[in-house]
């Protein structure tokens, strides 16, 4: 087991001492000079200590409920500032507060790995095999770091900010359900967060009103069959015709029961069945994915998936078993906080900054929190403008590392306009 270096960087260190001995060259704040004093400050004196931290989780990753000793780096730094944060009851992940006040808003950010090899060839590389992030989760740590170090130095705060660090991003179920099962959100009015997009330019954030995600469920198809010869088919239940009628049938029959417009889609990525040419099995499976951008719609695909499944194997006398794992909702942004989010990105970095930015047909569990309080999700550009841009999911994603203090200024700027 890899274990995640315990020396931090020191104040005003720019260099983080691993056993790579990683260092950090200056980076550029391309928000320098917007905002309240305290902040120009503390990025001054800090954009190093930020950089350092999202080079030391990336080189670290820890996969989904594992994250002990990234959780522990977290509770290390905020305690460093006389924060106190409280540790979720798994073990991983941990909210804190900041500031006082009966109102209070929310800072998410997600703290885990993919289980991917990176193959950047970094430096910071990863050193777990088989573990990686490549979803930029280190960064969005590093800047919620950031943003609550910042906070931290105000003189006073109109209200409390709640940091969530919230582990198990990429797995069903999400953290997302933990934070909340154990009050995490209890008395938010709301809750912001971003998320690395490396098809955005660093210094442009995309922002929109309604679903920015798309809900995401699991679906498994088990078929079983007497079985037979394929000689004789007429005298069992042709269980590989079956599955052939599903595998083409349910997305077109699906496509004809729900708004077009929902973006509503579903794909197969696996599907096993026998082995022997002349023998009709008795079993199989198939599993796919199926998403769709309308809350309302997601809470009606279990049934009439179940039914269109049964009208498609009816004829064929093919028995079958279908397990429905609903996954995540879609992320909703709500219109106020969108407003206020975007009205934090201006009073950052400028109007320049704010971009639109299309509804993805990928998962997120933020869903789940705008389930319980309004809120808006971002998407923090981190393309450099000149190279290949580097996709999420991918063994050679990076990011620009300026893209850290464009997101402490957001994240700070956005939490000052909703209280205000």
């Amino acid at each position: 087991m890899t274990v995640l270096d315990s020396r931090l960087p020191e104040e005003g260190s720019d260099v983080l001492l691993t056993e790579r001995g990683v260092s950090i060259a200056p980076v550029d704040d391309p928000g320098e000079g917007r905002g309240p004093s305290w902040l120009d400050d503390w990025l001054a004196a800090n954009a190093g200590e930020v950089v350092a931290w999202r080079r030391h989780i990336h080189a670290h990753p820890e996969l989904s409920r594992k994250e002990h000793r990234t959780t522990a780096m977290i509770e290390q730094i905020l305690r460093s500032v006389g924060l106190k944060p409280r540790l979720m009851p798994g073990g991983t992940g941990l909210v804190c507060d900041i500031g006082s006040g009966p109102r209070c808003v929310a800072l998410r950010a997600d703290i885990d790995a993919l289980p991917l090899t990176e193959s950047t060839g970094l430096p910071h590389s990863s050193t777990v095999e088989g573990a990686s992030h490549a979803c930029g989760h280190d960064a969005h740590t590093a800047v919620l770091l950031g943003a609550a170090l910042a906070l931290a130095s105000a003189t006073e705060l109109p209200g409390r900010v709640r940091l969530v660090f919230q582990p198990a991003e990429e797995v069903m179920p999400g953290g997302a359900l933990d934070v909340l099962a154990a009050g995490g959100l209890d008395g938010v009015e709301r809750i912001f967060g971003l998320h690395c997009d490396p098809r955005l330019e660093v210094g442009r954030l995309g922002t929109r009103i309604g679903a920015i995600t798309s809900a995401s469920d699991m679906l498994e198809l088990r078929l079983t069959s007497p079985g037979g010869h394929t000689s004789r088919p007429h005298l069992t239940a042709d269980l590989v015709h079956a599955l052939g009628t599903v595998i083409t049938g349910l997305p077109g029959l699906l496509s004809r029961r729900v708004d077009p417009r929902s973006g509503t889609v579903l794909v197969w990525g696996a599907v096993h069945a026998g082995e022997a040419p002349n023998a009709v099995p008795q079993d199989g499976v198939l599993r796919g994915t199926l998403r769709t951008g309308d809350r309302d719609i997601w809470a009606e695909l279990e049934p009439l998936i179940k039914e269109l499944v049964g009208a498609l194997l009816a004829p064929t006398g093919v028995g079958f078993d279908l397990h429905h794992r609903r996954g995540v909702p879609p992320v909703v942004n709500d219109r106020e906080s969108t407003v206020l989010l975007r009205a934090g990105i201006e009073a950052a970095l400028g109007e320049d900054a704010l971009a639109g930015t299309e509804q993805s047909s990928g998962g997120e569990d933020f869903g789940w929190y705008l389930e319980h309080v309004p809120g808006s999700f971002a998407r923090l550009g981190v393309w450099d403008g000149v190279g290949k841009q580097r996709d999420l999911h991918q063994p050679t994603f990076d990011l620009d590392e300026r893209a850290l203090m464009v997101g402490v200024r957001v994240m700070v700027h956005t939490a000052l306009a909703a209280l205000a």
